[in-house]
């Protein structure tokens, strides 16, 4: 019996009729798929089914959270997950990809899309992902401020020192510093 048996479709009985199926994703799941970007989470998955020709469709909608760390203070947080994808595949002799669509192996009748929810949850996640402002371990704030905020010194140059860093736990800014070199640049088109 495979550990993932459950989230087996059986693509051979479907009519033309849509076909729903729903799975509940929690931490056994995640930690079956056992991947490091996803540890634990609750998502409800639901998959609807549709024979196409030769052709099935498949709808996903996932809702529900995950539990990822945070990218500043490592400690835990909880990200909302809502995605809809839709997935085509159609039998053929061996398993691959091609131009959007998946092949199963005739032989198998089915497909097993514990992988592809994952895939789905993975992409969701955004490139940085932080607590709110206020929220991170206020210990781990504090240090990650002490290790990057850098105290301008005499010998320094005014356009290569670091900006202090504020109290509010963000530490994006979005004021810029214009290189003064560059002020006289919109005068050159006034002057000719």
């Amino acid at each position: 019996m495979s550990k993932f048996e459950q989230y087996n479709i059986v693509l051979k009985d479907i009519s033309t009729e849509i076909h729903n199926f729903e799975f509940d994703l929690d931490d056994v799941y995640f930690k079956k798929i056992d991947s490091p970007e996803v540890q634990k989470g609750k998502v409800k998955a639901k998959v609807s089914v549709k024979k196409i020709l030769s052709i099935y469709e498949l709808n996903f909608q996932l809702d529900g959270t995950i539990i990822i760390p945070c990218d500043r203070c490592l400690d835990d947080m909880e990200l909302t997950i809502r995605y809809k994808e839709k997935l085509q595949v159609k039998f053929g002799s061996t398993f691959s990809e091609e131009d959007e669509i998946v092949i199963v192996p005739e032989s198998d009748g089915g497909i097993n899309i514990a992988w592809f929810l994952y895939e789905f949850i993975v992409l969701n996640i955004p490139i940085k992902h932080v607590h709110a402002a206020g929220e991170c371990n206020k210990t781990m704030v504090t240090k990650l401020k002490t290790h990057i905020t850098r105290k301008k010194s005499d010998d320094d140059d005014d356009d290569n020192s670091l900006m202090e860093l504020d109290d509010d736990d963000d530490f994006s800014t979005d004021e810029t510093r214009t290189d003064p070199r560059w002020e006289g640049l919109p005068n050159i088109t006034e002057n000719n």
